[in-house]
C-alpha cells in the first residue's frame, strides 16, 4: 500500500508524517482502516499500534481532519 502511494522508504514516511502518509494511501483507493494510521505513527515513534490507538487517537484524528480540510 505504501509503495503504491509513492512511499518507498522510512525517510519518505518521516518526511510526510503518519497523517499525510495515511492520506496518500487512502487516495490510491486502498481499503486502509485507521489501524494503518496507528501503525504508521507507531513506526515513527517506536510504539505499538495498540499504544498509539489508545494514547494518541484523539490527536491523530484531529490532525487527520485538519489535513483533509486543508486539501479541500
Amino acid at each position: 500500500m505504501l509503495r503504491r502511494a509513492g512511499i518507498h522508504s522510512p525517510s519518505d514516511l518521516r518526511r510526510l508524517g503518519a497523517v499525510a502518509a495515511y492520506c496518500h494511501v487512502k487516495r490510491t483507493g486502498a481499503k486502509a482502516s485507521l489501524n494503518l494510521l496507528w501503525a504508521l505513527e507507531g513506526a515513527l515513534t517506536g510504539q505499538t499500534w495498540q499504544v498509539v490507538a489508545k494514547v494518541d487517537r484523539t490527536r491523530l484524528l484531529l490532525a487527520l481532519e485538519d489535513h483533509e480540510q486543508e486539501r479541500g
